[in-house]
C-alpha cells in the first residue's frame, strides 16, 4: 500500500461479497469485461431513482426541454465522478468512507459520516415515497399503508444477498431492462419534436438566471449526482477478485470504468426519457405546473389516448423503487462500516434507514395530504445537491495524490475536470441558497 495511508487496510465493508467473482485471466478481453459487467449498472440505479423522476417531470413539464441540458451536464459529471470511485478502489484497496476515516481526524472524518447518513436517508425518502405511490397507482393501496409496505423490502434485500451478489446484479439489471423498454413505449406514444429534443441539450443562461428553473435545476443535479453513490461504487467494485499485479489493476480499472460509463448512458437515456415525455405531454398541452407523480399519471391516459402509457409509467416507477432500495442498503453498509467501523446485518440496517425515511413522509401526507409529495421528493434531492461536496472533495483529494495511489493516481487533466466539477456544484448551491434566503 502506498505510504501515505495510516493504517493497514482493515476488514473490508461487504465483506460477504469481497472478491467473491473471479476475474478470468485468460481467454478473450470481452471475457473479462463480461466478469466486470455489474457495479455500473447497480451504481446507475441511484441515477433514476424516484427523486429523478418527481425533478424531470417538474422540469419538462414547467420548462419545456430546456433542461435536458442539465441532464446531460450531470450525466458527464457522474461519469467522472464514478471513474475516480473505481480509481481509488482498486488502487488503495479502499473504499471512500475507509478512505476518509484513515485520512482525516475524527472531528472531520464523524460530520462527514453524518453527512453521508443524511443523505443516504434523503435518498431513501425519495424511495419510499416513489414506491409507494407506484403500489397506489397500479395497485390503488393508500400511501399511508403503501409507506409501510415499503419496509418488507428487507426480505428481497435478504433472499438475493444470500442467493449471492451475482443475483443481486441480476436483479438490477433485469429491473433496468423492464424500465427501458416502459419508456420506450411512452415516448413512441407522446411522439415529440426531436428537434427541439436536440435543441434541449444546448445550454441556455435562462437555467442560472431563472431561480426557478435554477432550482430544478440543481435538484436534477441533485438527483443524477448523488452522494451515497459514490461511497457505493468505491465499494462493490471490489465483489471482482481482480488481482494485485500493477498490470491487472491497470486492466481491472479500465474494465470498470467502461461498465460505468455504458451503465450511466443507459441512465441518461431514462432519465432523459422521463424529462421528454413531460415535455412533450404536459408542457405542450399547457399542464405546466406538474409537480406530482400521480398526476402526471394521471393525465397521460387523457393526452396519449391511450391507457396502456399510465400503466407502463406505474410499473417502470415501481421497477426504480425497487432497484433503489437495493443499493441503498449497500451504500449504507458501506458508509456505516467504512466510516465508524461498525458492522450490522443488511437487514437491521435497512430496517433503521427505511423507519427514519418513514417518518417525514408519513408526516407531510398526514399534515398535508398526499398531493405535497412531489414537492418533498425534489427537497430531497436538493438537499443531495448540498451533501454532494462532502464527497467529492474528498474522493478528488484522494485520488489526485500519488503517495496515497502510487502508479494509478488520476492524471493531471481528470483531477482537473472533477475539481471543476466540484467548483460549480459548490457555486450553484450558494447561489440557490441566496436565492432562498434573500429572494
Amino acid at each position: 500500500m502506498p505510504a501515505a495511508w495510516k493504517h493497514d487496510r482493515e476488514t473490508p465493508s461487504l465483506s460477504e461479497v469481497f472478491r467473491s467473482i473471479a476475474v478470468p485471466t485468460g481467454g478473450s478481453p470481452f471475457r473479462r469485461f463480461l466478469a466486470f459487467i455489474g457495479p455500473g449498472y447497480l451504481v446507475a440505479v441511484g441515477y433514476m431513482d424516484p427523486g429523478n423522476w418527481a425533478t424531470s417531470l417538474a422540469g419538462g413539464a414547467k420548462f419545456g426541454y430546456t433542461l435536458l441540458f442539465v441532464a446531460l451536464l450531470s450525466n458527464i459529471m457522474a461519469i467522472l465522478l464514478q471513474s475516480l470511485c473505481a480509481r481509488l478502489a482498486i488502487a488503495s484497496g479502499r473504499d471512500l468512507a475507509q478512505a476518509c476515516r484513515d485520512a482525516f481526524p475524527r472531528w472531520v472524518s464523524i460530520p462527514l459520516w453524518l453527512f453521508a447518513e443524511a443523505a443516504i436517508i434523503a435518498t431513501d425518502l425519495a424511495e419510499v415515497i416513489g414506491t409507494a405511490i407506484g403500489l397506489n397507482l397500479l395497485f390503488g393501496i393508500p400511501l399511508e399503508i403503501g409507506i409501510f409496505i415499503t419496509a418488507a423490502d428487507v426480505f428481497l434485500i435478504l433472499w438475493l444477498q444470500y442467493r449471492g451478489f451475482r443475483w443481486v446484479e441480476a436483479f438490477v439489471i433485469g429491473l433496468l431492462m423492464v424500465i427501458s423498454a416502459c419508456f420506450l413505449v411512452q415516448i413512441a406514444m407522446a411522439d415529440p419534436d426531436w428537434n427541439a429534443v436536440l435543441l434541449g441539450f444546448a445550454p441556455s443562461v435562462e437555467i442560472v438566471t431563472n431561480p426557478d428553473m435554477l432550482y430544478i435545476a440543481l435538484g436534477i443535479i441533485g438527483a443524477t449526482v448523488m452522494p451515497h453513490n459514490l461511497y457505493l461504487h468505491s465499494g462493490i467494485v471490489q465483489t471482482r477478485a481482480y488481482g494485485q499485479d500493477p498490470t491487472l489493476k491497470r486492466q481491472a480499472l479500465r474494465l470498470a470504468t467502461w461498465d460505468s460509463t455504458i451503465a450511466l448512458m443507459l441512465a441518461l437515456v431514462i432519465n432523459a426519457s422521463i424529462l421528454i415525455l413531460a415535455a412533450a405531454t404536459f408542457y405542450a398541452s399547457g399542464n405546466t405546473e406538474i409537480v406530482e407523480i400521480d398526476q402526471a399519471h394521471a393525465l397521460l391516459s387523457p393526452l396519449l389516448g391511450s391507457g396502456l402509457a399510465p400503466t407502463l409509467f406505474g410499473i417502470a416507477l415501481l421497477c426504480c423503487g425497487l432497484n433503489a432500495t437495493v443499493t441503498a442498503t449497500m451504500a449504507g453498509q458501506i458508509v456505516m462500516e467504512g466510516f465508524i467501523n461498525f458492522r450490522i446485518s443488511p437487514v437491521l440496517r435497512r430496517l433503521i434507514t427505511r423507519l427514519i425515511a418513514i417518518v417525514p413522509a408519513m408526516a407531510v401526507i398526514l399534515i398535508y395530504g398526499s398531493e405535497e409529495t412531489g414537492q418533498l421528493l425534489i427537497l430531497s434531492q436538493v438537499v443531495l445537491s448540498f451533501q454532494l461536496p462532502f464527497a467529492i472533495v474528498p474522493l478528488v483529494m484522494f485520488t489526485a495524490s500519488r503517495a496515497k495511489m502510487g502508479d494509478l493516481a488520476a492524471p493531471a487533466w481528470l483531477t482537473a475536470l472533477c475539481a471543476l466539477v466540484a467548483v460549480t456544484i459548490i457555486v450553484l448551491n450558494v447561489n440557490l441558497l441566496r436565492t432562498v434566503l434573500f429572494g
